[in-house]
């Protein structure tokens, strides 16, 4: 049965309550087994590890209705890769990869209602959260966890039609420190976004580019996504230590060089801004975020990209190519995608 009132066209990128959620726990040094619920509540101790200590983490990734009317996830192993990551650069317990999977698989079939229809554009949102549960006054870590995994549909990222926005830079904010959380998916590093957007929101821009928090000289990452820019047939991203890892932009790395681009993965300074082409965000919820307009606010420069209000021809190209693979409108022949027998 579909959601009767649900307009899939029209979701933004927003919680949308579902059926079910799908449960985890580690304790006594083992996973137990998938726990299914219709609660959005867990039950948790006020000195949980967590709440305390910021044991947290957490992923993205989508499933989509096909052409052909079958749902594929894209790239889930990687996200259980990530999610491994994640956990071990706070001390937590680590899911392993088929118990992720298997967790995914499970919370998308059971909401099968909620994944939108192919041709609104729209996607179901799947998100992973592992927590530490144990209670503790006393940093260590938590001896349990537990994985939950809720979905959501939402709908598509660009309600105007594919085009570039105005982001700013600025030297007075830090998105994450040298050698510390930058390079996982951990609620900290986004709290610690929050001033910084919402200032570069209030100024009327799309987003905050962040310089790398070391030396304030290379380009980091773009608000809460990659950044890649384009310039004499070459797919440029940054090479930083302190950047997510974002399989949006591992994906488009691969496509570039399928459209017959070179890929550099490596450090840049703001200067060669005036020799990029193209520039863009990349991740989850947009894929791609095209900018036609950088401003630095320390320096007054400005650096625009390509013809105003129109996205640049190769992250054209490539967004189209991406969103064609998800929706089995093109042969997925990376074998990124698992289409779920419903």
């Amino acid at each position: 049965m579909t959601p009767a009132n649900l307009d899939w066209a029209n979701l933004t990128f927003s919680l949308t309550p579902t059926d079910y959620n799908v449960r985890c726990t580690y304790k006594d040094g083992q996973w137990g087994p998938i726990e299914v619920s219709d609660s959005e509540y867990i039950p948790l101790h006020i000195a949980a590890s967590c709440l305390h200590y910021g044991q947290e983490s957490f992923e993205g990734l989508k499933a989509f209705r096909g052409k052909d009317g079958k749902v594929r996830i894209f790239r889930m192993e990687e996200n259980a890769k990530r999610f491994i990551r994640s956990a071990e650069g706070i001390s937590m317990q680590p899911m392993p990869v088929e118990l992720f999977c298997e967790m995914v698989r499970k919370v998308v079939k059971l909401n099968e209602r909620f994944i939108p229809p192919y041709g609104t554009g729209a996607s179901l949102y799947i998100r992973p959260l592992e927590i530490g549960i144990s209670p503790l006054v006393g940093v260590s870590p938590a001896t349990e966890y537990m994985v939950i995994m809720l979905v959501t549909p939402v709908g598509p990222y660009f309600k105007n039609g594919f085009k570039p926005i105005k982001v700013c830079m600025s030297r007075e904010y830090d998105r994450v420190a040298p050698k510390g959380t930058g390079s996982i998916k951990i609620g900290g590093n986004y709290a610690a976004s929050l001033n910084a957007g919402q200032m570069a929101h209030k100024m009327g821009y799309g987003n905050m580019l962040y310089f790398d928090p070391k030396d304030k000289t290379y380009i980091d990452e773009c608000g809460a996504a990659n950044f890649f820019a384009i310039k004499d047939n070459t797919y440029i991203t940054p090479g930083s230590e302190t950047v997510l890892p974002s399989i949006t932009n591992m994906s488009l790395e691969v496509l570039a060089e399928d459209l017959g681009m070179k890929v550099e993965r490596r450090l840049f300074k703001v200067d060669e801004f005036k020799d990029f082409e193209e520039c863009s965000a990349c991740g989850t919820a947009a894929v791609c975020s095209p900018i036609g307009q950088i401003d630095d606010l320390d320096t007054g420069e400005s650096y625009k990209f390509g013809e105003e209000g129109v996205a640049g021809p190769m992250t054209t190209a490539l967004y189209n190519k991406l969103r064609a693979i998800q929706y089995g409108e093109e042969p997925d022949t990376h074998n990124w995608c698992e289409i779920l027998d419903l």
